[in-house]
């Protein structure tokens, strides 16, 4: 079965636009030989929150926002690695998430992949989003930004893809969704979209879904893909 025309292209932001262990540096500053440990603790356990803030939604449960998804997962990692960040330290920390650094082949990728809408759908809100973007300088290689809040779940949910799907208004397998994490791919993949992993990392596929119907290396291959179907 030949594989769809791609009209649109929906992006993950955090570590597939944006490198989210560019906060290593900034960590290694304030614990010093613990950056890239406290880095790496942090964002497991941030994806895990958001996993189970998800499952929790309920009457006396009311889902936080990323920011605080954040926070709490970094004061997480300090106790873990029994670091003494005191809540300054970690608030200078925290706020390196409007400062990550783009990966170096995003724009051009970005760029490439016009006169199809860019779009980026994120767990990130748009109060941590818009500011992000435009210190980023990507405001004029995108289209949008959809937040995770609209649809008041986070990621892998069916809910938050169907905004990308909506907002377009395409057959969802005209969509090209890109992410550097599996679980997120899979999500999309799932839900009808025509997925792109970034697997930069070389590690396996995932085993509780179906795989995504491309996996590369980089956001330039995403673009030379996208340009052939």
């Amino acid at each position: 079965m030949p594989s769809p025309a791609i009209t649109a292209c929906v992006f993950d932001a955090y570590g597939t636009l944006f490198d989210v262990h560019s906060v290593a540096a900034r960590a290694e500053m304030l614990a010093p030989g613990h950056g890239a440990d406290l880095s790496r603790v942090w964002r497991t356990k941030q994806l895990e929150y958001t996993w189970l803030a998800s499952l929790m939604i309920g009457p006396r449960y009311a889902r936080p926002d990323f920011r605080a998804i954040t926070a709490m997962a970094l004061e997480y990692a300090v106790a873990a690695l029994v670091l003494p960040l005191d809540r300054a330290a970690q608030h200078e920390l925290a706020g390196e998430y409007g400062r990550l650094a783009l990966f170096a082949d995003a724009r051009a990728a970005l760029d490439a992949l016009a006169p199809r809408p860019r779009w980026i759908l994120s767990n990130g809100s748009r109060a941590m989003l818009d500011p992000l973007i435009t210190a980023a300088g990507l405001d004029d290689v995108l289209d949008g930004c959809i937040s995770v809040d609209e649809a008041g779940v986070y990621k892998p949910a069916p809910g938050v893809y169907a905004l990308a799907v909506e907002r377009l208004g395409v057959d969802a397998a005209s969509i090209a969704f890109v992410s550097a994490n599996a679980w997120d791919a899979a999500g999309a993949q799932a839900c009808g979209l025509t997925a792109f992993w970034i697997n930069r990392a070389g590690v396996p596929f995932e085993r509780h879904a179906a795989p995504p119907a491309y996996a590369v290396g980089s956001l330039a291959e995403v673009a030379s893909i996208v340009a052939s179907l």
